[in-house]
């Protein structure tokens, strides 16, 4: 395990790490605002675009939901590097001879396999913060993760090609993307080389190794924790991913609010997020993990639900009043941060399976909020999902109180300073 030395709960020794995932993402990030339209202004219909994101989706969330397991297994630094290089492959061959050539077949194609690349990228480095980082730290250093996720994807990622697209316009942002995307990928692949050693499943056979792959699956029903955990993860960012779909038709349909007043009410949302996920990891290592996800996650993303509805239907076209909402919400849902710390502390013998049940809960809620809003719309309205997911909170609240979690004693620099030395000595005696 590396040195516990951070700033303000960042790992000094994985800096570069973080930065690079700011990086990378942010170049990931620049089609999310505009591609759809791109696909449709080259003659596809809007049908053919959602099918090709739809694969981008499946493929995203099952690289994922494996991604833990395979960094355990080949060390975190080889899979991010594979999904570094392959992130790079393909887009190329999706700009070349799918975009390029208006071959929608390819385009479903390499475009879908591209889908694989980012969560392998990614999620590889939390199973290195994971491997690297002392328990006791974990809610903190994950805070920050989600900050620099958050900077790249959600900040530069979307404002960056508000400026590149009047310049070099859609298909010169497209390939400015690979820019980005290489210089996080190669500042991982050689600032990173030293961190960490090499997992012991690393020596495993090949038939070890795929019982080991079983586990993402299995683990969900040898360990009723890792359950529990599961759906409280899942619930947590239902309103995220619920609300950019339902919350449009309130503001911009029925109250009044133009498109550009929405997007920045949302935008201020993702911004207050940076700052939260770092607060929120912090203090959970103080007020405790699952007390905090409780408290301030669960009851207090119900009741900033119920706020993005009756705040703004209340007191109509008023943007800073409905500002207040996203605040509120860009806090609390930042409160589950401990819970990727969670996952490892309940399954301590399979982190990497652990990690992956952790992705998958995440890919489950980008899909299952917008599926839970399409199915209540019909029958209750825009205030029926809101309760829904308010619904929701309140019982991810009461799986607080089931799930057993032994969040590790805090410990300070010194205390650590101390261990070390006296381990040394021992180590030097014998």
């Amino acid at each position: 395990m590396t040195s516990a030395k951070n700033w303000f709960g960042l790992p000094l020794s994985l800096i570069w790490g973080y930065i690079a995932i700011a990086i990378f993402m942010s170049g990931d990030g620049f089609e999310m605002a505009f591609l759809s339209k791109h696909i449709t202004d080259l003659g596809f219909t809007p049908a053919q675009s959602a099918l090709v994101f739809t694969l981008y989706g499946a493929a995203a969330a099952l690289a994922a939901w494996s991604s833990g397991v395979v960094a355990e297994i080949i060390t975190p630094q080889r899979a991010m590097r594979i999904g570094f290089v392959l992130w790079v492959i393909m887009h190329i061959l999706f700009m070349t001879l799918g975009l390029g050539l208006r071959n929608y077949p390819l385009m479903l194609l390499f475009y879908g396999i591209r889908g694989l690349a980012y969560p392998l990228f990614i999620y590889s480095f939390v199973m290195l913060v994971v491997q690297n980082v002392p328990k006791h730290q974990l809610s903190s250093a994950m805070g920050w993760f989600w900050a620099m996720y958050s900077i790249g994807i959600g900040c530069v990622g979307s404002y960056l090609p508000s400026f590149t697209i009047p310049w070099i316009g859609e298909t010169g942002t497209l390939w400015f993307a690979i820019a980005w995307v290489t210089a996080g990928g190669l500042m991982a692949m050689f600032m990173l080389r030293k961190v960490g050693g090499e997992s012991e499943k690393a020596h495993l056979s090949t038939r070890e190794k795929i019982t080991e792959l079983s586990r993402a699956v299995t683990i969900l029903f040898t360990n009723r924790n890792i359950f529990l955990a599961c759906l409280i993860r899942i619930i947590n960012t239902l309103s995220l991913f619920g609300f950019a779909v339902v919350m449009p038709m309130l503001f911009v349909g029925r109250l009044g609010f133009s498109m550009s007043e929405w997007l920045q009410i949302w935008a201020v949302f993702f911004f207050v997020t940076i700052f939260t996920n770092v607060m929120w990891g912090v203090l959970g290592e103080y007020i405790g993990w699952i007390r905090q996800v409780r408290w301030f996650g669960c009851l207090g993303c119900a009741l900033s639900s119920l706020a993005f509805y009756y705040l703004p239907v209340t007191f109509g076209h008023n943007y800073w009043v409905a500002m207040i909402p996203a605040v509120m919400l860009g806090i609390t849902v930042a409160a589950f941060v401990p819970m990727t710390a969670v996952f490892p502390v309940l399954e301590p013998k399979h982190k990497g399976a652990a990690i992956s049940i952790y992705n998958l809960s995440a890919g489950l809620s980008n899909f299952l909020a917008p599926a839970i809003a399409s199915l209540v719309l019909p029958f209750f309205d825009i205030v029926g999902v809101v309760w829904t997911y308010t619904g929701l909170y309140l019982f991810a609240g009461i799986l607080t109180m089931i799930i057993k979690v032994d969040q590790p004693a805090r410990v300070s620099a010194s205390q650590e300073t101390n261990r070390y030395r006296n381990r040394v000595a021992t180590e030097h005696k014998s």
